[in-house]
């Protein structure tokens, strides 16, 4: 399998590896919708922070993403990083918290 590089639609770095965001989850009904190619980071801490339920009701597109409070300081952090970095995540106590 090909390893596709390029621009993160939504930290904007550039030359990372990317992966396929479905702006609504598959299991939400959004398998056959819109997507955005994101860096495997800001894809992982999008779904630490938030459950599939969350992002179809209330961040279904880049720019809610971008302007979400949470989002915004790791937007922020990792627009600092280098394109090859490797970031551990860890999941929100707060997402946890909702899943009980």
């Amino acid at each position: 399998m090909k390893r596709r590089t390029g621009q993160c639609e939504l930290c904007t770095r550039n030359e990372v590896e990317l992966t396929e965001h479905h702006l609504i989850p598959k299991e939400e009904g959004g398998a056959h919708l819109q997507t955005a190619m994101l860096c495997k980071p800001c894809h992982k801490q999008i779904h630490n922070l938030y459950t599939n339920r969350e992002l179809a009701v209330r961040l279904g597109t880049v720019k809610k993403l971008q302007n979400d409070e949470q989002l915004k300081k790791f937007i922020k952090f990792i627009r600092k990083q280098p394109s090859s970095a490797r970031v551990k995540m860890r999941k929100s106590n707060e997402k946890n918290q909702r899943r009980r």
